[in-house]
């Protein structure tokens, strides 16, 4: 199993975390894992993205040319990444607020919405959970509980109180994912 995975959106919306998460995640389970943050001056409202490879094996570049899998959180980062996905590839889709239908015909798709599934959640600013547990759901990369557990060694012990709410995100995500 090998999956090159990136992560993209506006700053702000948890790119570096999503990334950041399911790495560290990963790795806990054994695997072989690469992470690259982009921060640049997207933290200001551009296109940020976070680059993840997760594998069974050694992993040669930490570089992703063309993703397996892209997780698009807003309109530039689909109209920049869903053209490299691979073939049978996956995109998740924030139809929260994208409203651009993607065209690609030989990639999986999920549309999901994710502001109003962090809402229910409990804080809509969590969209960033609910992508991760919907790509949990359509690819069995980790098991939804190393995210959830790892998620109490990343977060600063400040935060530790909104864990219970991300949990609920990411469940409310998988759930979703998979209908």
């Amino acid at each position: 199993m090998k999956e090159e995975i990136v992560f993209a959106g506006f700053g702000g919306q948890g790119i570096m975390f999503m990334g950041k998460a399911i790495a560290y995640a990963a790795m806990n389970e054994g695997k072989q894992v690469t992470w690259i943050p982009s921060y640049g001056a997207e933290v200001r409202g551009g296109t940020a993205y976070s680059m993840v490879i997760i594998s069974d094996e050694a992993i040669a570049s930490p570089l992703i040319k063309d993703p397996t899998i892209c997780v698009a959180m807003n309109g530039p980062s689909l109209r920049k990444y869903e053209a490299r996905i691979k073939a049978d590839g996956l995109l998740v889709v924030n139809k929260s607020i994208i409203d651009i239908e993607p065209a690609r015909k030989d990639i999986e798709i999920l549309n999901i919405p994710i502001t109003e599934l962090a809402s229910e959640a409990g804080d809509h600013r969590i969209g960033n959970m609910v992508a991760l547990g919907a790509l949990l759901a359509k690819r069995k990369i980790i098991n939804v509980e190393s995210l959830i557990g790892g998620l109490k060694d990343i977060v600063s012990s400040t935060y530790h109180s909104l864990l219970p709410v991300n949990e609920k995100a990411i469940r409310k995500g998988f759930e979703y994912g998979s209908r």
